[in-house]
């Protein structure tokens, strides 16, 4: 059986792979009257005294939202909130298995952001976070950006942030290998969506100015009138040199070469144009903007990819679970970009420099050291920048 058919045959098995354990046991009227009626309701006052009691005598402290409209579902685009819930109940897996977070799926059937934020904030006290997932761009950047004005709990899209986190990573250890500058390298990220900015923006944050976005029409260039508003300001952040024309133009001379676009988009020609010891991290899933085997073969140093089956899989698991653990650990109000950051670091640091090698430039998911090593960071963060309520 393929691996689509045995997935396909365990969902039918297990018909949902989460589910909700009471924390408590009901098995007299003594235990009854203390888990609900009537003693529930001491608690049911406290809160409403002190609101900020519903973290110490609820599950909230530990409990985040996934949330969706379907509109972005992995590779397979905008299939609806019903079949985007098995994504949802995954990554609340993942929540729970590498994070210690429990983690509820929400899909919501509207595409209209208005509902969409009014919505989530209208369910935002039930828990210590949220998670935006698969929700398509240019609309997940407002939907966030109303989210995190509004509420008081951190709002995280994971297909930004979690993905920019895990670059970053990658490439801070792909650059002590090849021993180029951040300051000083050119740097091409094919794909101008959520992916794509959030990376472009923590990469500016941790000190890489030469960087070019292209879209599928090419380079985004300050000055294009035919850029939306979303890119035009992409642009103004970016492309310092003004180069114009198509990603095989952009990636002439670059030492890093960044995919979150789509398929096929990349030949060994163009590897070929990039510096010695150039460095490739295709993303795109499951087939991605030039194989391994191929952008090796045509010259890149270092290769990272998005896939389970190669090397250097750049996964957002290895940071949404630590980073939400941290975050919920100091009750913070956001996750902001020295949160980010840090989380980026920790990841990074735990491969020492005597184990790095072109093969091995990022942690694999399943070391245990992650969780806690960006949870830590997180949280030492959070203190920092003044985000933190505990």
């Amino acid at each position: 059986m393929s691996i689509n058919e045995r997935a396909l045959k365990m969902h039918e098995e297990l018909k949902g792979k989460i589910e909700v354990i009471s924390r408590v046991k009901v098995s007299s009227r003594e235990e009854l009257s203390l888990a609900y009626t009537p003693g529930v309701a001491e608690a049911c006052r406290q809160i409403q005294k002190d609101a900020d009691k519903s973290y110490e005598l609820t599950r909230r402290w530990n409990t985040v939202a996934v949330i969706t409209d379907g509109t972005a579902v992995l590779g397979l685009g905008d299939i609806g909130p019903l079949a985007g819930m098995p994504v949802m109940e995954g990554k609340c897996v993942l929540f729970k298995e590498f994070g210690g977070v429990d983690a509820i799926p929400l899909c919501l059937n509207t595409k209209d952001s208005d509902e969409i934020v009014k919505t989530i904030y209208n369910i935002s006290g039930s828990f210590g976070g949220i998670n935006l997932e698969d929700i398509g761009a240019p609309r997940c950047f407002e939907i966030e950006r109303r989210l995190k004005e509004l509420c008081d709990i951190p709002v995280f899209h994971d297909d930004q942030h979690g993905t920019a986190i895990v670059v970053l990573s990658a490439l801070i250890n792909a650059l002590k290998i090849t021993k180029k500058d951040k300051a000083e390298i050119k740097t091409v990220v094919a794909g101008a969506g959520a992916a794509g900015t959030a990376i472009t923006n923590l990469l500016l944050k941790y000190g890489i100015k030469n960087i070019i976005v292209c879209d599928k029409d090419g380079a985004l260039c300050q000055g294009d009138p035919n850029l939306s508003p979303e890119h035009a300001e992409l642009a103004a952040r970016t492309n310092p040199e003004r180069i114009k024309g198509s990603l095989k133009d952009a990636i002439n001379g670059a030492d890093v070469f960044i995919g979150v676009a789509r398929a096929g988009i990349v030949t060994a020609d163009m590897i070929k144009s990039m510096t010695d010891k150039s460095i490739c991290f295709a993303m795109s899933n499951p087939v991605p903007e030039i194989m391994p085997e191929d952008a090796e073969k045509a010259g890149a140093y270092i290769v990272g990819t998005g896939r389970s089956d190669y090397k250097n899989q750049i996964n957002n698991v290895i940071a949404f679970p630590g980073v939400f653990r941290g975050a919920l650990d100091v009750r913070a109000s956001d996750i902001n970009d020295e949160m980010k950051l840090a989380a980026a670091l920790a990841i990074a640091q735990l491969i020492s420099e005597d184990e790095l090698s072109r093969d091995y430039i990022i942690p694999d998911a399943f070391d245990l050291r992650i969780g806690s090593a960006v949870s830590e960071a997180v949280r030492i963060a959070a203190k920092q920048t003044g985000v933190n309520r505990i």
